[in-house]
Formats: structure tokens, sequence, C-alpha cells
């Protein structure tokens, strides 16, 4: 302070200063000490640019308006009264930049009249131009209208250099001074206030708890209010302090779990009510664990192996990597196993086949916490391997006669060793006729028993498993199993034969295509169903006939001829009967029956060329009568006479000219409807008629003849006929009256036949001349008009 330059009413205060006057201390400041006696920008102070006001010199050559209680001399002060609470005014000293032990020490008071807080003074120090950090030191409150001293141990050194700020922060009150004079730079340590040593980087991973440790050195310091300053402003609190002797204590700092954003510059601060104490700025370097960016390759896979490439080179966060491992589990599985690895690939072994897995690659850097989180996963599945063995033999459950039900052993996966897999049933067998069947049928692996339909009964079959993956089959062994038996199937209607007879059928058959177990016997039902004869009845119950199994062929006696009987016949075994195959057969009808002429003479009249017979009517047999015939038959002596009732009846109908011309022994002198003999009646054999185209000729008188007469009864295809001898004419002895022999009456009649004829050709042919002639006239006379007209015109 300039005591000279002051004013008379601060004379008397200046002599009761405890102070030394300034012109005597000067020498021994160092750069950066300023007493203000012209003012802070002599002493290269300047305001803050970015304040809400401006600090206030006080000069004690000019007057100002301060209370008179308020010291004498220069200083930069602050009115509280004419500003806002919480707007601050800074003052900047100049940088600094300190290469040894020094201490800054400076004067100040909070005065107010009415003994009010006039606000706060905060103590900055900005290191290398950086951001302004929370106070080092501060004083808040009413300190008196005496000059106070206080000590900063600024324990930063060059190259990096520093600047303190005193920052004056109006209170609520807006009532008093903040003031500041007498900074000094000195060059020897501060005595109240205490000096750390140079505080070190720390470098962790993020994750982890860093701890800055702050040795300072001081008497008494380790009561001091401590803590760690980042350079943004927070304050950590001193975490542990202990004194290391009677003049050095170390103080812990420690941050929890710290990360990237944790990453920055932070600094030790002491304070105590005589000044303050601060460090260096150390760094906290927050190493970020590396982890790979891109998942593992895939190289080789195999059922018990996995071949990848690690693909650690393109990482996020810090290196050097010290430590590559592979980190592998099964997606569906709980738990985790990691293998360290020096390559580049790597095999992963005794894996389990056809099973997912997730595949990551994890890094480490140096120091704890170095490891990162995993990569990206690669997942991938191992292949499927080889059946373990071959299934158990099938437990067959059921035997139906054409299903069989199957049980097997549960199929886990140490068995298939596969997740996917097929149960296949194959089975095969053969039956009679060449015929045989295999085939093959997928089956659901989880159901316990399985069924294998649609088989032939009575049959063995042949069963096998077999269990199927990807990379392999097993097959069990084949078990035989017998169908059950079942109803036969029908006999074979092309094997149905029927041979029929007048009154019997002989039926005949082969065994079902299908017996489906053992016949045990056959059983035919049969009824008629319809008849040729009108007579016969047809509406009657069916009978029935079994068979045992070995006999295929049965006699059905006392039928009616003519009658069409329906058989129906079926196969049976322990099961049942099996379906009918039916097959109708008509049994042969039967030749009429003759009334009985044996002792009976049939002759009424007789002439030398007639004989007159009495024709009775025949009885049916099977088929109705078609037609009654009257067969003559000549007499020759070398010839043996015929039985009659035990003769072979005349089929071929020979007319009498036929018989004349071929030399036949007989000839059928008259066909008769059967409507024409409803009862007995005389028939004249030899009266020269003609009977459905048989002529009747008068007999020979000097030949002999046997009469037959024949019933004939004609169905479909089937003719019958029974005949009997009737009468014998005898040759004549006597000459009788000359008759004309018939057979030259026939000559004649067919000679003149033939004169007639020849007489109307001829006749025919003169009629056509005539008519030729007769046109050509009229052509002629034509052609002459035709050529008159012309010659005219």
């Amino acid at each position: 302070m300039d005591t000279a330059a002051a004013l008379p009413a601060f004379a008397a205060l200046l002599l009761f200063s405890p102070w030394p006057l300034l012109g005597s201390a000067q020498g021994q400041f160092s750069a950066g000490g300023c007493t203000f006696d012209d003012g802070p920008g002599a002493c290269d102070y300047h305001q803050d640019l970015y304040d809400d006001f401006e600090w206030v010199h006080v000069s004690a050559q000019e007057p100002h308006y301060l209370p008179p209680e308020m010291p004498q001399g220069s200083y930069m002060i602050v009115d509280s009264s004419d500003h806002d609470p919480g707007e601050k005014a800074r003052l900047q000293l100049p940088t600094m930049k300190e290469n040894d032990t020094h201490c800054i020490d400076f004067s100040y008071l909070l005065y107010s009249q009415k003994g009010l807080n006039p606000g706060t003074l905060n103590i900055l120090v900005r290191v290398n131009k950086g951001p302004l950090a929370n106070p080092i030191w501060n004083v808040t409150g009413f300190t008196g209208r005496d000059w106070l001293r206080a000590e900063l141990a600024v324990s930063t050194f060059w190259p990096n250099e520093y600047q303190v700020i005193f920052e004056a922060e109006v209170s609520g009150g807006r009532s008093g001074y903040i003031a500041i004079d007498d900074i000094q730079v000195l060059s020897y340590p501060c005595d109240k206030s205490p000096h750390f040593l140079r505080l070190g980087d720390v470098e962790v991973n993020a994750g982890q708890n860093a701890t800055f440790q702050c040795i300072a050195t001081g008497r008494d310091a380790v009561h001091n209010k401590l803590w760690l300053q980042r350079r943004n402003g927070e304050d950590i609190p001193v975490a542990q302090t202990k004194n290391i002797n009677h003049r050095r204590f170390a103080a812990s700092f420690r941050l929890q779990e710290v990360t990237k954003t944790d990453q920055d510059l932070y600094r030790c601060v002491t304070q105590s009510e005589r000044g303050s104490g601060v460090s260096n700025f150390a760094q906290l370097i927050v190493r970020e664990p590396p982890r790979p960016i891109a998942p593992p390759q895939l190289l080789g896979v195999g059922p018990t192996y996995l071949l990848i490439q690690l693909n650690a080179n393109s990482i996020i966060g810090d290196g050097p990597i010290i430590l590559k491992e592979v980190e592998y589990r099964m997606t569906s599985g709980s738990w985790t196993e990691t293998h360290a690895v020096n390559a580049p690939t790597y095999k992963l072994w005794h894996l389990d086949p056809d099973t997912e897995y997730e595949i990551r690659v994890l890094l480490t850097r140096p120091g704890e916490g170095g490891t990162g989180l995993p990569g990206p996963p690669l997942i991938t599945r191992t292949k499927c391997a080889e059946p373990m063995r071959t299934p158990k033999t099938l437990k067959i459950a059921e035997i139906q006669a054409r299903r069989i039900a199957v049980d097997w052993e549960s199929l886990g996966y140490n068995i298939t060793r596969c997740h996917t897999f097929n149960v296949t049933i194959c089975y095969h067998y053969f039956r009679g006729h060449n015929e045989s069947k295999a085939d093959c049928l997928d089956m659901d692996p989880k159901a316990p028993q399985h069924v294998v339909n649609h088989l032939p009964p009575y049959t063995n079959v042949s069963l096998k498993m077999i269990l199927t993956n990807p990379e392999g089959r097993k097959e069990s062994e084949e078990t035989i199993i017998q169908t059950d038996e079942d109803v036969p199937g029908p006999v074979p209607v092309k094997s149905l034969q029927g041979t029929s007879f007048e009154n019997k059928i002989f039926l005949n058959w082969k065994e079902p295509l299908d017996p489906n177990g053992i016949i045990t016997q056959y059983e035919i039902s049969y009824s008629s169903i319809r008849s040729f004869d009108p007579a016969v009845p047809v509406a009657g119950p069916p009978q029935t006939v079994s068979n045992l199994w070995n006999s295929t062929h049965h006699v059905f006696m006392h039928l009616h001829p003519g009658t069409t009987y329906q058989f129906f016949i079926r196969a049976s075994t322990v099961k049942g009967f099996g379906p009918a195959t039916a097959i109708n057969v008509t049994t042969n009808i039967s030749a009429p029956t003759l009334p009985d002429y044996e002792g009976v003479d049939a002759s009424l009249n007789e002439t030398a060329t007639t004989i007159t017979v009495l024709l009775r009517p025949a009885q049916a047999k099977g088929a109705p009568i078609s037609a009654y015939q009257i067969v003559v038959e000549e007499l020759h002596p070398h010839r043996t006479k015929r039985e009659a009732g035990a003769m072979e009846c005349y089929q071929v109908p020979v007319t009498y000219q036929n018989a004349m011309s071929g030399g036949a022994p007989y000839y059928f002198a008259a066909e008769l409807p059967p409507g024409n003999l409803p009862e007995p009646a005389p028939f004249t054999v030899g009266d020269n008629r003609t009977y459905q185209g048989f002529w009747n000729p008068p007999l020979a008188p000097r030949k002999g003849y046997n009469i037959y007469f024949q019933a004939m009864s004609s169905v479909e295809k089937e003719t019958k006929t029974q005949c009997v001898r009737i009468a014998t004419k005898a040759a004549a002895t006597e000459e009788p009256e000359v008759i004309p022999d018939p057979a030259k009456q026939t000559d004649r009649v067919v000679k003149i036949a033939g004169i007639s004829a020849g007489i109307l050709v001829f006749i025919l042919l003169l009629l056509v001349v005539i008519l030729i002639v007769k046109k050509r006239y009229i052509c002629w006379r034509r052609h002459i008009c035709i050529r008159n007209i012309r010659y005219a015109l």
C-alpha cells in the first residue's frame, strides 16, 4: 500500500496496520504478485470477459465513498449491494509456469456494516487454459473489517501452466463488501497449506475401480478437508487418509466401476481456513477391453467337431491383445466352456452330434478386467452321426388276419445320434400263385406302437425295422410272424363246372384263390329257378349240402329234367364262411314217354297200299312235346328186326324222295304238331298226302313195312326223341290190282311238269321277238317322217 498517497482520513488506520509497507516488501515478491497500488493492469491482472460484473480498484491516492471503517490503501473490492444475488465477478492472475516449489498468499476480507453475509470469495485454478473446475478454496460470510491472510500451495509445474482466478459471488443479502489485497508469489513452501507430490496418471480397464493416491507434505494437514477434483467440476470425497510421518500423509480416492465417460483429468485438493493445497492434474485413462467385430468363421464341420477361424483382427476397444479365448455352449444348455487359443484357427472336439452350438471369441488386454465382452456369436450345428446301434428285436403286440401291431424300444438321442431321423418298417411275404409283395412304411418315431395294415391272412410276413438318419442306417433282425386266419375268398367262378344229366348234376370246383387259412368245409345250397316243363314246381325252399375240405365235387341226384338249378357254393375256415359264388346249371331234358304198345295191335285197317294205325299221345318229360313223327321202314330179309321199345329212334328226318335216291332204309311219312294229337286218333300210312313237308306215299303191295311212331321234345339246342314200333305190314302174296308204282308215278309227273315248263319258255321267247321287230318298225317309220319334214323346209 502507498501510505503517502492515502487520504488524511486513513492516516490513523495505517499507523496501526500490522502489515509492513509495500515499498519495503516489494523486493521479496515473485512474478504474479500485486499490491494494486497502480491498479490490476500494472500486474497483468485482467477482468474476466464472461463474468457478470467487474472487480473495482480502490486507490489510496483517489477519493472513494466506502464507509470510514473500511481499510485504507489500494486493493480490489466488490460492493454486493450493487449486484443481484448469484452474480459473479472474476479477476484473473497472469498465467504462471513454475519450475519449483512456491507459495501464493493474499489478504482478504468480507465485511458488512450490519454483520450480514456479503457473499463468497472463491479461488479457482485453471490449468493449461482448460475449463474452470470447482473452487479449490473459498470463504463465506462476515469475516470482520480486518485483513486476513491465506495461502495457496499450487503443485503444478513446468511444462504445465496454471492461472489463479479470484471470484466474488454475491449472496442473497446483497449487503457488504468482498476485498482482496497484497497477492504474493513466494519462492518457498507455504507454511500453513500442504504441498502435494506429483500425482501420477491412472490407467484401468472399463468396469474396474480406479484409485488415485495423493501424498502431501505439511503439518497438521491430515485433518483438513480433502477431495479429488475432476476437471469438469465434479468433486469425489476422500476414501481413506493415513499419516506417513509427522510431516507427510496420504489420501486415497476411489472411483467405482469406471467407464469411458469417467476418463478425464483429476487433481487432489485440501482446504483449511488458512488456505488450500492443490496438486497437478493427472489423467484417468479408461481402456475399453477388446471385443471382436465379426463372429468366428466356420471352416469345417463334423459329427463331433467344429473347425473355426477366430476373426480377431478387427476389434472394438483397446489393445494390445495378450490372450485369445473361444467360448462355446449348447444353445439349449446353460453351461459354458472356454478354451485358450494361440492360433488363428481352432477345432472344438468332443461335441455332440446334431447339436446347435453358440461360439464366441473373447479377447483380453493387460490389466485387471481386461477381458472384453464376447464377440458376435457363430451359431452352427454339428452333423448327425451314424446311429449308435441297430434297433432291438421287434415285439409283436397284436396279430390279426390283416394287420400286425409292433412295439419297440424308445429311440432316444443316444441311439439315433441325430434329432432328425426316420423309422421305417419293411415287410415282405410270399403267397401262392407266385404272388409276393415287399414294401416299407414310414412310422411316427414318437409313437410307442406301430401298425402294419393290409396284410394277407394266414401268411408268413417278415418284418424288420430300419433306423435312418442323414449319416447312416441300422437295421434290426428280421422277425417272421404268421398273420391270423380269416374267412376265405370266393370259389373261383371259372373253376365251377357243372355236368348235366336228365335227373342229376355233377358239380366240381377248385379251392378259393385266397383260402386265408385252412379250408374246413364247403357249403352248397341250391334250388330250382325255372323249368322247360310247366308241370315242374320251381318255388321251393333251397336245399343245402356240406362237403369236407378235401372234397371239391358233388353229385346232386333226384332232380327234374329240363330244370335250371342255381347253386351257391362257399368255403369255410375257423373264422367262418367266405362269400358265395353262384352258378346256374340246367338238367338235360328227357325223351317223351310213349304209351306201351307191346302186345297191343295198333293196326285198325289195312289195304294193299295203306295201313291205318291208332296213335296215342305221349307224355312230356322235362320239356313239352315238339312234334310227332311217323316213320316207315322197308323190310328186307337180310336185316335184323328191331325190337319194340329197345331200339334207336330215327333222329335224321328223311323224305321219301331222298330215301329212294339215297337208298335209305326208312322215310318220314308224316310229322304232326302236338296239338293235332290231344287224344288217341287213327292215322293212315300211305294216304298219299303231305304232312309238314313230308309226303306219305302209298305203300308198295309186294313189300313189307315196319311202322314206327316217335315223339320229339326240343328246347334250345337239345332234342330228345322216343319211338315205338306200332305196326308191321307184310308183303302181299297174290297179284294185286294194277296200281301204278309210286316211284314210276312220280317220274311221270315230273316229266309232264318238265314238258309244260319248256312250252312256256318257248312262248315267252316268241313274244320277246315280236316286240323287238315291232319296235324297229316304228323307229324306221319315224325316221322317214323326220327326213321329209327337213326336205319341205
